[in-house]
């Protein structure tokens, strides 16, 4: 029994290592290799005529991924020439870039955050960029007509004004693209920005010159290189990639490795929901409003280049009318009660996994504490001491049983000596000395057990919450984040498990005994590359439990001290 309790605590002690690493060796962070020559494409629904081009650097789009629109690949001849610029608007919260090229919007600084964390090299305060154009990184927004000869996001526009900025004692601004008429349509695309709002308004409206009736789809998408942030560290994984929800499935992330493959799954066909592309701390959302039809789309268009988007159908436009949709473009963190405000499941950007359930009250409970201490460390360290105090009992349960399995632990192992030539006399006499001492050999497992989803999902929710970025705790940690600078916190860590450890009782194995001491060891080590808030975490996690176990013990009357193995034997 002794054995079968010592190998399902190792079980778990796996399983949380696995959980915590969450397949990092898939999502480690470097940039991927990709074979377009032999990876097929995934292309856009069928039921358009036509494709949104390739995005990228303005190229023309690449051969094998779908009949692209006329003027999607070439200048058209209403505008011989053209060249495509940039024009820049600045609100409250964006610096935003635009080009003339489609109307696109292909760059979006965050000023309300800063591009390095606190504790990094780079002392910048530079606002963080989000989308971008141009040099190794790419991610834009854009948007166009298909199913005809129609202005498409390659297509020349005329900016409207010369809107610059949200001056004071303004709300809105409004920026307008026109586009020359292309098959005899005209596109014409306005942003509206709104004060202190990361959603910003895109009303499409398409006029018919053309003498015909014209049915276009109006496709809106979201383009970026399927590298992983130089940020990122391989000693935990975080999701990079599109994604598409739904009523119908709700969040489905999709892998970039599955795109290429052809293997990506999520609901093509629906009338709610979003697409976006997400990575850690922040994301980007095309939004058409509920009821409108629309077809999901996720392709590789370039060489470790993707695109993920949304195609809806315009009814027939006669000759002289005009048809409009409007849609909201989302840029910015993931803060759960702001994407709550804008549409609903995009705060599923903010990805907890499986654990969700338990995560929202964690970080719903986490964020009150916050109002009232004003400090995200201190939250944490009280949000911990909640945690262990609710499962009190439970923990009390579990140490009274590992007190008792470490007060005869000598017992057992000077029998185990003696009769080590015997196994079967050896088990016999080993549950005859549990029966006298009324000891349950699993009793310090199961309580254990039941709390390990929570403290994973108390790690998902700091590991997520953009809130920690840039948040000072106390002295040197300027940044819950980012790893302590000087390591302090993790070696804090490491000696506070290795304490937790000794307080144990030691199997009787010489074999199992060192195991026991080298596995939180090396998981010790892990941490002195993870984020200062989880490490802060963990240790007043260990500490509580340390004061727990040793009062636990005194009241027992188990002496305190620490149960070392022979690492010379």
């Amino acid at each position: 029994m002794n054995d079968i309790r010592r190998s399902i605590l190792w079980v778990v002690f796996g399983l949380s290592m696995v959980l915590i690493w969450d397949k990092w060796q898939i999502h480690n962070g470097h940039k991927p290799t990709f074979f377009p020559s032999a990876a097929p494409a995934v292309t856009a629904p069928a039921a358009s005529n036509g494709q949104p081009a390739a995005a990228g650097s303005g190229s023309v789009p690449a051969a094998g991924q779908g009949a692209a629109p006329a003027a999607a690949g070439e200048t058209p001849a209403a505008a011989p020439g053209a060249v495509a610029q940039r024009h820049e608007v600045t609100t409250d919260v964006f610096k935003l870039v635009f080009n003339s090229e489609g109307g696109s919007l292909i760059g979006a600084e965050l000023l309300k955050h800063a591009e390095a964390t606190r504790q990094s090299k780079d002392q910048s305060e530079k606002p963080f960029t989000l989308l971008t154009q141009g040099g190794e990184h790419i991610y834009v927004a854009q948007t166009g007509l298909i199913g005809g000869n129609f202005p498409t996001h390659k297509t020349p526009m005329t900016l409207v004004g010369n809107p610059t900025a949200l001056t004071d004692g303004q709300n809105e601004l409004q920026v307008r693209f026109e586009s020359a008429e292309v098959g005899g349509v005209k596109l014409v695309k306005t942003y509206t920005l709104t004060r202190g709002r990361y959603d910003i308004g895109v009303q499409h409206e398409v006029l018919n010159a053309s003498g015909q009736t014209v049915t276009p789809q109006l496709y809106l998408q979201l383009v970026r290189d399927g590298s992983k942030l130089s940020s990122e560290t391989p000693f935990y994984s975080t999701f990079t990639g599109p994604a598409v929800y739904t009523n119908e499935k709700k969040y489905q992330k999709i892998e970039f490795a599955n795109i290429e493959k052809n293997k990506a799954e999520f609901i093509k066909s629906s009338s709610d929901g979003y697409v976006a592309m997400v990575q850690h701390y922040f994301a980007s959302a095309w939004l058409l409003g509920d009821g409108v039809a629309r077809e999901n789309f996720a392709r590789k268009i370039d060489n470790n280049l993707f695109a993920v988007g949304s195609i809806t159908a315009l009814t027939a436009i006669e000759p002289g009318q005009s048809k409009g949709v409007q849609a909201r473009l989302f840029l910015g963190p993931q803060e759960e009660k702001v994407l709550e405000t804008i549409a609903p499941g995009l705060e599923l950007v903010k990805d907890y996994g499986w654990l969700t359930i338990l995560a929202k009250p964690l970080y719903w409970l986490l964020e009150k504490i916050h109002g009232f201490v004003g400090n995200w460390g201190w939250a944490i360290v009280l949000l911990v001491v909640l945690i262990k105090a609710a499962f009190y009992w439970l923990n009390a349960s579990a140490y009274r049983s590992m007190a008792k399995m470490k007060k005869i632990n000598p017992r057992i192992m000077e029998m185990r000596e003696r009769l080590k030539g015997n196994p079967q006399a050896m088990q016999q006499e080993m549950m005859k000395m549990y029966r006298e001492e009324k000891v349950n050999p699993l009793g310090g497992c199961f309580p254990i057990v039941i709390q390990i989803p929570v403290f994973i999902a108390l790690y998902w929710v700091l590991l997520s919450s953009v809130e920690m970025r840039n948040a000072p705790w106390l002295g040197w940690i300027t940044d819950l984040s980012s790893p302590d600078p000087y390591f302090i916190l993790p070696l804090v860590m490491a000696v506070t498990t290795m304490i937790q450890t000794a307080l144990n009782p030691l199997p009787p194995d010489p074999l199992q005994a060192k195991l026991m001491w080298l596995m939180p060891l090396m998981f010790s080590v892990m941490f002195f590359f993870f984020p200062s808030g989880l490490v802060l975490y963990w240790i007043t996690n260990n500490v509580l439990t340390i004061a727990q176990q040793a009062v636990i013990n005194k009241s027992m009357g188990v002496p305190l001290k620490f149960s070392m193995p022979n690492f010379k034997s």
